[in-house]
Parts: structure tokens; sequence; C-alpha cells
């Protein structure tokens, strides 16, 4: 493996991770992006049958389904199987042993 691959396999693993953290965290992620798109009919009918809660709580809920469908296409793409992952994962470990 060359070191541009590492290395994109590499950022990809940070970002597959920081969704798993994002998704199975109770907190809210400190960084917000804003505007996001939904249709317009959407948000109007559940701002005004269910109020801003339960509109700001189905954004949210969207945003999660979206993410949980990208980081798997994203998964599948740069490592196509669990093995894979695992050989990376313990390339990882075994440049970060011969660094120190």
């Amino acid at each position: 493996m060359d070191e541009e691959e590492y290395d994109r396999k590499y950022v990809n693993l940070r970002i597959l991770k920081s969704i798993r953290d994002y998704l199975t965290s109770e907190n809210d992620s400190p960084a917000a992006v804003y505007p996001i798109r939904v249709p317009d009919e959407l948000l109007y009918q559940v701002l005004r049958l269910q109020g801003s809660k339960s509109a700001d709580e189905l954004i949210h809920h969207i945003f999660e389904l979206g993410l949980n469908l990208w980081s798997e296409k994203l998964y599948k793409n740069v490592f196509g199987s669990q093995q894979s992952l695992e050989d990376f994962i313990e390339l990882i470990k075994e440049r970060s042993r011969e660094r120190k």
C-alpha cells in the first residue's frame, strides 16, 4: 500500500469513527452547519401540526438516517469488507509501534 492510499484510508477511517461516535452519543454535536435544506411543505406542516420541537426532532432524525446510509456507502467504497478494515487497523498499529 503506498503512502497516498494509506493517508486516504486513514482519513476515511477517522470520518467513519466520528460518525459512529456521533450516532451513538447522547450529547449534541459541538458543530453545526446551516442551512439544512428540507422540502418547504414538510417543514411547514410539521411546524403547524406539531410545533417547532417536533420539526427539529424530525429534521435531526432525517439527518441521522442519511448519515447512516452515507457512512455505510463510504465504508463499502473504502474498505469493502470487515477483514480489509481489520487489516488496515493492524497496519496503523504497526506503524504506530515503529514510530515509538
